[in-house]
């Protein structure tokens, strides 16, 4: 199948299903709010290395963590009952987006660029991107940030500045999420961690339904 390029004139994607097997849908267009929006309503979000173009995903299969079903193994559960914790929202969004592209350029290399900061410290000031920051024993221990719509929450990025400090963030965003109804976490890729953290696949069909109902794409 064609990998569609985006117009920075016209804010649309192609259908979704059009997507190539590893994902990849589109090519080009900006980072506008509008466009990011658009985008998350069908389940498409942006990743691409830095000085390459903007590259547009929709995997077919999505890895998604419920709520619900968030595992917290036995070590954790003794790890945050020796603990004292705080978890704050949106406490300084531009500091949590920054530090997860830090440890991703030290560890593995990084998407998160310098337009891709602006243009979700744009959608945080709009009330679209959230950020959640885990305190332990008073100091800043990890955190993570992603894009909220309706009862759907759209994982980014994490980062741990101390041992588990991103799945005392993770774990609590959870809690935080299924006390107000959402759907689930859509973590996009597999990973690992996020696998023993209780993320599984979905099928397409299945996560679409789900993000039609949650976010009442219908009414956009």
């Amino acid at each position: 199948m064609p990998v569609y390029r985006l117009s920075k004139k016209e804010i649309s994607f192609p259908d979704p299903v059009l997507a190539e097997e590893n994902g990849l849908l589109a090519v080009g267009g900006d980072l506008s709010t509008e466009r990011l929006l658009l985008a998350y309503l069908y389940g498409i979000f942006p990743w691409y290395e830095p000085g390459d173009e903007i590259l547009w995903w929709c995997p077919k299969e999505r890895f998604l963590i419920f709520p619900g079903e968030i595992h917290v193994s036995r070590s954790m559960k003794k790890y945050m009952n020796k603990h004292d914790s705080k978890i704050c929202l949106n406490r300084d969004f531009r500091d949590t987006m920054h530090r997860c592209r830090m440890k991703r350029e030290q560890e593995e290399g990084t998407w998160i660029t310098d337009e891709m900061e602006e243009a979700y410290y744009r959608m945080n000031q709009n009330g679209w991107a959230v950020s959640v920051e885990a305190f332990v024993d008073g100091e800043l221990a990890g955190g993570l940030y992603g894009v909220s719509i309706g009862k759907c929450f759209f994982g980014e990025s994490m980062f741990s500045e101390r041992e588990n400090g991103s799945k005392v963030a993770l774990i609590a965003l959870a809690k935080i999420l299924e006390e107000n109804g959402y759907l689930f976490i859509d973590c996009q890729f597999h990973t690992e961690h996020l696998e023993s953290m209780g993320g599984r696949y979905v099928p397409w069909e299945e996560y679409n339904q789900m993000l039609e109902e949650g976010t009442n794409r219908s009414e956009w």
